[in-house]
């Protein structure tokens, strides 16, 4: 028999770090948690994988290849801890980041409230150089190295050590910025530089410019957490492959990442939506809402035939970032969210959260604002404790906070415990309709896919907000995300900005610019160890119409890029406009169609872990009862309580009831029952619908 040999995805948390571990030739999956390390990520990271080959009485020879889901990059932005950055761009554009755009947050009639965030480098901090190219890439002024060095002294002296270079139109061509790259080596050898034309070779100046900064911002701490990974993971396992989570669905290898820092933001969501939609693709549902619930925030996206929603015009915090990221929205309402008063009376939830400390008031730990959390013990929804036992819930102390609160609405505890959730429920419903009916879909068409510690209790309520047909909640909902870490590719996207109208376009020119795309996109795989013929290609554009402002990306065929070709493009871009806007003008030659971004990703294709099909057991369903426990849903109720690992491929458990494990519940309220698959996840349905 040959020896275990097994793959291990590492997903940190806020407060744990979770961990799944896939034998290579069964497909059998163990998982596990360890507490988070905020002061060093990296310790929580390196005990889980110790604690893990621990569990399997395995050395680190045993492993093949290790993938890491951080939030590293996400929580330097979003806690705003950047050092000095400098910005070096083209003579007469240094205040593109002052001026930026003209868009306010939740639309103008905020305009007179809303206050511009302070922009990412200061304007003391901006240098400009002569220098001139036009829209196609032509020189128009030739590139002034005087200015060149004295910018570069400038920061140097200034001892500004991160650096970023957006010129104008660099995307069309890329000679002026390498020669200001090549003049920071020389004069400011230390500094950490990123330059436009690497980062995002894409038109918008604004955007380009910040993305770009961002990428600088957080490649030093990114560059030595990874680093610093990389060299105690070989103090374990020896020069096994490491891989990283990307926002793009895909995974890079850490050497790479270290030069392309900004690619990691949202790698958590991503890797969670990957995961869940491989388990929902694998039991039969091709069009998949994916629901991830924590304790501070819950994260929605789309899923449709195995493959989430991409998306450029993401952000994170009050940076706006053109990467391609997967269409993840986020909602403060995470089982720390926090109740409180609005100053005219009203109760709210979230976005403020009581996070891991002192966390909820049930926790003990000194909290003393009621959460979504108190709401679930209070009514009996959750038990009095977390994780199997190791954290125990203080029922009372978070009655007596909710009768606090109450007191000043003149609210019964249960009646304010579930407008609490009601809330709640109504604030993820609403990041649900964002993702689908505010992007041309049918939010009924979909199953609803929960998971992470807080994912699932809502799910009933859910179902009936939103008209949903279904839920479905895998095994070991909390540790989703660390699954889906082993199930993606590794994934390498380039653009090329090449704006021309459909009419005039020359097939021999678009061929010629994804052909030089694939080009980079083979190399980049070649370096990650993937021969030519196990390397896949996907190619997709950027149209509109002419005047408009935002795109639409379709995807464009494998074959030869001949006129009928780039028309069966231009009528996907048709087809497309009107499922997202509702009309197109397919049928009016009036209205031209622009090109704007032509799209590689190369994909390097790893081996997914299998799910595997639970096995039969003898009896029904009552062998998973535990007992029971006072549960309020529209009233009290002594609802049985189902032990999940207990149950099998058949059961079925009817509402009121309640379903735990390790690290999940699922409430099934009254009028609901959860079938079991034969992969072990739970269905929910309405009981008239089965």
């Amino acid at each position: 028999m040959s020896a275990r040999r097994v793959r291990i995805g590492i997903d940190t948390g806020g407060t744990f770090t979770d961990v799944v571990a896939v034998d290579e030739e069964s497909g059998e999956v163990w998982t596990t948690k360890t507490p988070s390390t905020p002061g060093d990520p990296a310790d929580g990271f390196l005990a889980g994988v110790q604690k893990v080959l621990g569990q399997l009485g395995l050395d680190g020879s045993a492993v093949t290849a290790v993938s890491h889901g951080t939030t590293v990059a996400t929580n330097q932005l979003l806690e705003g801890k950047l050092d000095r950055i400098g910005f070096i761009t083209t003579e007469g554009y240094e205040s593109v980041l002052e001026i930026a755009r003209q868009s306010v947050p939740d639309g103008y009639g905020n305009s007179y409230f809303w206050v511009k965030p302070p922009r990412i480098v200061p304007a003391d901090l901006v240098r400009t150089v002569r220098g001139r190219l036009d829209v196609s890439g032509a020189e128009v002024r030739p590139f002034d190295r005087d200015d060149a060095v004295a910018a570069a002294r400038f920061f140097r002296d200034a001892g500004i050590t991160t650096v970023g270079v957006c010129f104008l139109h660099a995307y069309a061509d890329d000679t002026h910025e390498r020669a200001m790259l090549a003049v920071l080596r020389e004069e400011h050898p230390d500094a950490v530089v990123s330059i436009s034309s690497q980062v995002l070779r894409e038109y918008r100046e604004y955007e380009r410019s910040v993305t770009t900064l961002v990428d600088a911002a957080v490649k030093p701490k990114v560059g030595a957490y990874v680093t610093n990974i990389r060299r105690r993971l070989d103090e374990i396992a020896p020069d096994v492959p490491f891989y990283v989570m990307k926002s793009n669905g895909g995974v890079l290898s850490a050497s790479e990442v270290v030069n392309q820092p900004i690619t990691t933001m949202l790698s958590g969501p991503a890797a969670g939506a990957l995961g869940a939609a491989l388990i929902a693709g694998t039991a039969g549902h091709d069009r998949v809402l994916t629901c991830d619930g924590g304790g501070t925030s819950t994260d929605v996206t789309v899923v449709i035939d195995g493959e989430p929603t991409l998306t450029t015009e993401g952000s994170v915090g009050d940076y706006p970032s053109k990467i391609p990221m997967i269409d993840v929205v986020t909602v403060g309402a995470g089982g720390g969210s926090i109740a409180w008063l609005s100053p005219e009376g009203t109760l709210k939830v979230g976005p403020k959260s009581a996070g891991a400390d002192p966390g909820p008031i049930c926790y003990g730990n000194g909290g003393d604002q009621p959460t979504v959390t108190d709401a679930h013990v209070v009514l009996g929804r959750i038990p009095p404790h977390l994780l199997g036992g190791e954290i125990p819930l203080s029922v009372d102390a978070a009655r007596a906070g909710l009768e606090r609160l109450g007191g000043q609405l003149d609210m019964g505890v249960e009646q304010l415990a579930t407008g609490i959730l009601e809330i709640s429920a109504w604030n993820q419903a609403n990041a649900l309709r964002q993702v689908t009916v505010a992007r041309g879909l049918d939010v009924r068409d979909f199953t609803l896919t929960t998971f992470g510690g807080s994912g699932s209790l809502l799910a009933c309520r859910l179902m009936d907000v939103l008209g949903l047909p279904r839920t479905l909640v895998p095994p070991n909902p909390g540790n989703v995300s660390a699954f889906g870490l082993l199930t993606v590719d590794v994934r390498n996207d380039y653009v090329q900005t090449m704006v021309s109208r459909h009419a005039t376009l020359a097939p021999d020119a678009v061929a010629a610019a994804y052909a030089a795309l694939e080009d980079q996109a083979a190399a980049a795989l070649d370096e990650e160890g993937f021969a030519r013929d196990q390397q896949r290609m996907q190619r997709t554009a950027d149209l509109r119409y002419v005047g408009q402002a935002f795109e639409v990306r379709v995807p464009v065929g494998t074959g030869p890029l001949d006129d009928a070709a780039l028309d069966a493009v231009a009528t996907a871009f048709h087809a497309a406009h009107s499922q997202l806007y509702g009309y197109d003008f397919a049928e009016d030659p009036r209205q031209a169609v622009e090109w704007v971004n032509l799209r590689v990703s190369g994909i390097g294709p790893i081996r997914r872990p299998d799910v595997v099909e639970l096995a039969a057991k003898e009896g029904g369903v009552d062998r998973s009862v535990t007992g029971t426990r006072r549960v309020f849903f529209d009233a009290w109720t002594e609802a049985p309580l189902h032990w999940r690992p207990d149950l099998a491929p058949g059961d079925v458990v009817v509402g009121p009831a309640v379903v735990e494990e390790f690290g999940s519940t699922v409430p099934v309220h009254p009028g609901f029952v959860a079938t079991v698959d034969r992969f072990g996840n739970l269905l929910l349905t309405r009981e008239n619908d089965r």
